[in-house]
């Protein structure tokens, strides 16, 4: 009994001391709509969640001291906001329209009912965003089919695999800042 209660407090302690590796700080935002029209009342609940995370990183221990001072890490912040009308919830990660660049070329990200469109100039049919289990997506058009994501800085970030290298190659498209 005293060998399991001994590996009980080790594991305990080891799990408290690996959760403490990074501060996190969550804000949820409701704000709720009613708008009364022809087609009757429709009501319309905003939630706005913001996830900032910050790992613990450490300075450097003085001398004749105990404590060990904390240093300025980079701060991970997620932000998803789910609109839902009448009941029907829709998450959305960005603007409805939203423009970026690449290599010169602008593209529009609009939203659509499954998830985004990606609107390519001089290109007849529209890039395809469809949302996956984990958060990613994936981008499909006529040429190209990849994993993408956002990043911290809200920029698309498209993962293709090129078969001739064996290698991922990552394009990153670029959110034109207003």
């Amino acid at each position: 009994m005293k060998r399991f209660s001994s590996i009980a407090c080790i594991l305990l302690t080891t799990t408290i001391g690996l959760a403490q590796n990074q501060n996190v700080q969550k804000e949820t935002l409701v704000t709720t709509t009613t708008i009364k029209d022809s087609k009757g009342e429709q009501k319309i609940v905003k939630t706005e969640k913001i996830k900032e995370i910050q790992k613990v990183a450490i300075g450097e221990e003085k001398p004749g001291t105990k404590n060990i001072p904390q240093v300025e890490a980079p701060i991970d912040v997620t932000k998803t906001t789910q609109v839902a009308i009448n009941g029907t919830v829709r998450t959305v990660d960005v603007k409805h329209a939203t423009h970026y660049t690449s290599n010169g070329v602008k593209y529009e990200l609009e939203s659509d009912d499954l998830g985004y469109s990606v609107i390519i100039p001089n290109n007849k049919k529209r890039a395809l965003l469809r949302r996956t289990s984990n958060d990613n997506y994936i981008y499909s058009n006529k040429n190209k089919i990849a994993v993408a994501h956002f990043d911290a800085e809200g920029n698309l970030i498209l993962e293709t695999y090129d078969e001739k290298t064996d290698r991922i190659k990552t394009e990153k498209l670029e959110l034109v800042k207003n």
